[in-house]
C-alpha cells in the first residue's frame, strides 16, 4: 500500500530517525529549550525495541547502516537493539567531510560523483548482507524479529557500481533527471531493497511479516547532484530537503505484509510517527501507548484498504525545527497546512486537496483559519517545551 500523503517527521535526516525509534516530534528532543537535559531524558523513552520486547520478551532487535545519533551519542544498544553497526554517521557511508589525500582508501566527496565504480557503493551491498544474515538467524531459531534496515544511499556523496554506471550513461537525459551517477546510485539501493525482498520470500515468512520503506527526509535540492536545472526535482512538491513545503517533508512511504491488500494506496496522511504504535500492536502490545508519543496506529488504515483516520493524541500533524536551524514550522490539519516563520512571524496557508505544488497562500482570504492553526501551532510547542528560535549556527 502507498501512502501518498506520507510524512517524515522532519526535512532532515537526523531529527527524523530519532522521531521513528520514539514516535516523538522533535520537537520534544532535537529542538528543546534545555537540549542538555533533554538528552539525558531521551535515554529513557519507550523505543521500537523496547516495545516490542515488552510485547513478546522473545524479539530479536537489530539496527543496521546508518544510525547518526548526532549531538547525543546514544548508541543503538543503549536504546534497546541487541545487535547494531553501532555509532555511525554520514560519513561511515561517504559523508560530506570524508574526501581523503589517499583517494583510494576513501573515495567520497561532498556531492560529487566520484570517478569510478564500486563492487560495494554506499555499503548498499554488505549491508544488505548483514541484514539477510540476521534474518535468516532468527527464522532458523523460529525467534520474532524486527530489524531497521538504515541506507546510506541515496545521501551526499555519489557513488555507484560499474553495472548501474554502463546502463545509465547511455540513457536520454530528463527534464528533472539527468545525473547518471545519482540514477546509478539509486538504482544500486533499488537492488539492495530487492534482495531483502528476496529474502524474506525465501524464507517463507512472508505471510508473518510486515515491511515498511519510507525516506527519511524530501529529495535534496539544497546541495548540487548536477548541473543546475530548469525543472524542479521534486516537482509537482515545492522545495526540498530542508523545507516545510511538501518537497521537504513529503516522502515515498510503503507498507506491505499480512491483511494489506496489494497494488493499493491511501490518501491518510502518515507519519514516520506513527511506525511505534503501529509494529507496537502489530505485535501484540496491549498495553496503554505512552501519553506522550505523538505518532498513532496505522492498522486501522493498513487493514481497511487504505480508508479510515489514525488516532493521535493530538488531531493535528506539526513539523517543527529551531536551535541548530532556522525557526521554521508547519501544521497540517486536514487538507489544510499553515507555514510559520518564527523569524518573520510570517505565515502561508495552502490547500493541499487542491493545491500540492503551495503556490496559492490562503492566508489573507482565511485569516481565522490562520489563527486557529497558529493558535495550536504555539499550544502544541509550549507544551512541548520546544525553542522558537535560533541558538546556535
Amino acid at each position: 500500500m502507498r501512502m501518498t500523503n506520507g510524512y517524515a517527521p522532519a526535512p532532515f535526516c537526523s531529527p527524523t530517525r530519532k522521531s521513528i525509534l520514539t514516535g516523538l516530534t522533535p520537537a520534544k528532543h532535537e529542538y528543546q529549550k534545555d537540549r542538555d537535559n533533554w538528552t539525558k531524558a531521551f535515554r529513557k523513552q519507550m523505543t521500537i525495541p523496547k516495545i516490542l520486547k515488552k510485547a513478546d520478551p522473545n524479539y530479536v532487535t537489530a539496527h543496521f547502516g546508518k544510525w547518526d545519533a548526532r549531538y547525543d551519542d546514544f548508541t543503538p544498544e543503549e536504546m534497546g537493539y541487541d545487535f547494531s553497526d553501532g555509532l555511525t554517521s554520514n560519513n561511515t557511508g561517504g559523508g560530506k567531510n570524508t574526501l581523503r589525500k589517499d583517494e583510494t582508501d576513501f573515495p567520497f566527496a561532498m556531492g560529487k560523483a566520484w570517478p569510478k565504480a564500486y563492487d560495494d557503493p554506499k555499503l548498499i551491498f554488505s549491508l544488505t548482507q548483514r541484514s539477510n544474515d540476521f534474518m535468516e538467524e532468527q527464522a532458523k531459531n523460529n525467534k520474532p524479529f524486527f530489524i531497521q534496515i538504515s541506507h546510506y544511499a541515496v545521501h551526499l556523496a555519489i557513488t555507484y557500481s560499474q553495472k548501474n554506471i554502463n546502463k545509465y550513461s547511455k540513457s536520454e537525459k530528463g527534464e528533472k533527471h539527468f545525473v547518471p551517477e545519482f540514477a546509478a546510485m539509486t538504482e544500486d539501493m533499488d537492488e539492495g531493497i530487492g534482495m531483502i525482498l528476496d529474502k524474506v520470500a525465501d524464507l517463507d515468512i512472508e505471510d508473518n511479516t510486515y515491511i515498511i520503506f519510507l525516506s527519511d527526509n524530501g529529495g535534496r535540492t539544497s546541495i548540487p547532484i548536477g548541473p543546475k536545472q530548469k525543472v524542479a526535482r521534486n516537482f509537482p512538491l515545492r522545495g526540498g530537503k530542508g523545507s516545510m513545503y511538501e518537497g521537504g517533508i513529503r516522502v515515498p512511504f510503503i507498507i506491505s505484509g499480512p491483511g494489506i491488500s496489494p497494488n493499493t494506496h491511501s490518501k491518510v496522511p502518515v507519519t514516520g510517527l506513527d511506525i511505534l504504535p503501529t509494529v507496537a500492536r502489530l505485535a501484540g502490545y496491549q498495553n496503554p501507548l505512552p501519553q506522550i508519543l505523538d505518532g498513532g496506529n496505522l492498522e486501522p488504515i493498513i487493514h481497511n484498504n487504505g480508508l479510515g483516520t489514525v488516532e493521535r493524541n493530538s488531531p493535528y500533524l506539526v513539523f517543527h525545527q529551531a536551535a541548530n536551524r532556522k525557526p521554521i514550522s508547519a501544521i497540517r490539519w486536514g487538507n489544510y497546512k499553515l507555514v510559520k516563520d518564527w523569524r518573520f512571524d510570517k505565515f502561508e496557508l495552502f490547500d493541499l486537496s487542491k493545491d500540492v505544488e503551495e503556490k496559492n497562500d490562503l492566508s489573507k482570504e482565511m485569516p481565522e483559519l490562520v489563527d486557529k492553526l497558529n493558535k495550536a501551532l504555539t499550544q502544541f510547542l509550549s507544551d512541548a517545551h520546544a525553542e522558537t528560535k535560533q541558538t546556535d549556527t
